[in-house]
């Protein structure tokens, strides 16, 4: 399943995003990792958690991110939740790709019974209705 954490830059996604790491952690009988640009949530998400900085591995756009979920998954059989923070920071293309990008997830998420969070910083509005079909919103 892919979910999507919709809202404008100050609306409390990232500490939403926080939150549902940690649940994911408490209830997972295997691993989560949470993907984020930069290292600020060092000291938020549990330490059982699996932080990954994509400045670290010159992680841009959506094709690179896709390919490097891909990956995790194809690595680690037992990943239960991938939770990303700052999808549009990431992924500069922004919603003119998320579409493709959520399909494609969706596939991987069916494909591999893998739990994918995107933490989205738009305005609800803007997100076009046929994403709708292929995601949930928290």
């Amino acid at each position: 399943m892919v979910t999507l954490l919709i809202g404008k830059k100050g609306t409390g996604k990232t500490k939403k995003l926080i939150a549902l790491a940690n649940e994911a952690v408490a209830a997972s009988s295997g691993n989560v990792v949470v993907i984020e640009k930069g290292s600020k949530l060092t000291y938020d998400v549990t330490h059982k958690a699996r932080l990954i900085d994509t400045d670290q591995y010159t992680i841009y756009g959506y094709d690179m991110l896709y390919g490097f979920i891909s990956g995790i998954c194809a690595g680690n059989y037992d990943v239960t939740d991938i939770l990303v923070d700052s999808t549009f920071k990431i992924a500069p293309e922004a919603i003119a790709g998320l579409e493709s990008f959520t399909k494609k997830l969706q596939e991987l998420s069916d494909r591999t019974s893998t739990n994918i969070v995107l933490l989205v910083s738009a305005d609800e509005a803007d997100i076009p209705d046929s994403i709708n079909a292929v995601c949930t919103r928290v």
